[in-house]
């Protein structure tokens, strides 16, 4: 199949469909650690990769499956879980020494208020500085999960104190 000199075979990661080697190349001419966020059907998932010669390096990372452990009782996969693994994160990347970031989404498609910009949220507000639109974060009540019920108010104001 692709013996002929005119057929170029590309990247295998691209052909999978895992990798942008156009964004990868942006992100890393930017020289800034990135804040890569990725979602699952049960966590959420957010590191602080470095970009080296050799390969990726991470920094810091946060599963929202280990909100479970500080006393989280809800769904790891909310608006909600999304903000305190954020926050869990900014946390994780003072301790590495790193205070600036710029934020890596994969292949996400970027929606306004959606769970990767509740973590971008929360990184923010956990005090690492990452460059994002006042509008496409979510709002404060989403972020508080008072539209899902009264009680991930409670607890997140819990364990925002903890983190």
């Amino acid at each position: 199949m692709a013996t002929g000199k005119r057929f170029n075979v590309r990247f295998r990661r691209r052909r999978e469909g895992k990798t942008s080697y156009k964004k990868r190349l942006a992100l890393a001419k930017s020289e800034l650690p990135k804040l890569v966020v990725r979602r699952s059907n049960k966590y959420l998932i957010a590191q602080i990769v470095n970009y080296t010669e050799n390969g990726d390096t991470t920094v810091a990372q946060f599963n929202s499956h280990s909100l479970k452990s500080k006393g989280w009782k809800h769904s790891c996969t909310n608006i909600p879980a999304g903000y305190l693994t954020g926050l869990a994160i900014a946390s994780a990347a003072k301790k590495a020494k790193v205070a600036e970031a710029i934020l890596d989404m994969g292949s996400y498609t970027p929606t306004k208020g959606c769970k990767v910009y509740a973590i971008l949220k929360g990184a923010i507000d956990g005090g690492l500085k990452v460059s994002a639109s006042e509008e496409a974060l979510p709002s404060e009540e989403r972020l508080n999960g008072v539209h899902i019920n009264e009680k991930i108010s409670a607890d997140l104001k819990k364990l925002k104190e903890s983190i």
